[in-house]
């Protein structure tokens, strides 16, 4: 004997046929009845009668239908019980930037998982500005963005990753070897690098270090996250300022080197509205402590 037979027990006895009792449970007759011959035989008794109009309980039946019913609300109370005491998941939408590397992201979010049981994490790609946009709207909760926030988000930058130089096969230069390429070997280079509305910051901190150093690229602005081949292609640039992890994806087989004398760093912020849920703030703080190198 076991709860769905109890269940199918009562709405034929409730019903009065099989037919009416086997739509309500949503399952077919031949199921059902084979059902209630199951319950007869490990009850050892009939429970039910056939009559010209349905079926009837026998006075076995009439005599199992209030223990049935009893048995059916403890089990259904168990289960409140049990789903009462179950923790609260929450929802907490993550927006990603592109080029962040799986071997940080993959750990920083599992580390989330552990330390916030209680947090579902859903996460999103979209690029540094958009996220931002979409957290003052509400639309996310954490912002994991390329972009320094305005004071107006409660922001920790998390990482700082080296800019670097992508040197197009046979282009030739090797930016004064060592694995390095100061740069004053990009001056009146044809240079590839994120359009300002892209990545303000490495932008800004690129053109006005050269501009420090009195270098002069061939500057090509560009937004692009998937197709930097392509965009260095119509740009006809032999170069291309990326990180390295990005370089390895999106231009295999170019040389890439880092970028020195002096460098510069994609940084990347974990962001979120300073008012916000408690949920919220305890993902953040979790981000915050497992990337404590990053600094504030």
């Amino acid at each position: 004997m076991d709860v769905r037979q109890l269940e199918s027990f009562v709405e034929v006895a409730q019903q009065g046929t099989l037919t009416r009792a086997a739509a309500r449970l949503r399952i077919s007759q031949p199921a059902l009845t084979r059902q209630m011959h199951r319950l007869e035989r490990d009850v050892g008794v009939p429970l039910f009668q056939r009559t010209p109009v349905g079926m009837t309980v026998t006075a076995a039946g009439a005599a199992l239908l209030p223990h049935a019913k009893s048995i059916l609300g403890m089990v259904g109370a168990a289960r409140d019980v049990a789903r009462t005491a179950a923790p609260i998941t929450e929802s907490v939408e993550v927006g990603l930037a592109p080029g962040l590397p799986g071997s940080w992201l993959t750990p920083l979010l599992d580390s989330v998982a552990d330390a916030v049981p209680r947090a579902r994490l859903s996460c999103t790609d979209a690029d540094s500005a958009t996220q931002l946009r979409d957290l003052r709207a509400g639309r996310l909760d954490i912002a994991l963005v390329h972009q320094s926030p305005p004071p107006s988000l409660t922001a920790r930058r998390v990482r700082n990753e080296p800019y670097g130089v992508a040197v197009r096969p046979g282009a030739g230069g090797d930016g004064g070897g060592g694995g390095s390429w100061p740069m004053r070997h990009l001056h009146r280079r044809r240079v590839l690098v994120h359009a300002r509305n892209q990545l303000a910051v490495g932008h800004d901190q690129l053109t006005t270090r050269a501009h420090e150093q009195e270098i002069s690229p061939d500057w090509q602005f560009a937004s692009y996250t998937e197709h930097a081949r392509q965009c260095a292609d119509t740009a006809r640039a032999d170069l291309v300022i990326l990180t390295e992890h990005s370089a390895s994806r999106l231009l295999p087989g170019w040389s890439w080197h880092l970028l020195t004398e002096p460098g510069t760093d994609l940084e990347t912020f974990v962001v979120r509205q300073t008012a916000t849920r408690l949920v919220v703030d305890e993902v953040f703080q979790a981000m915050c402590a497992s990337t404590p190198e990053a600094g504030t």
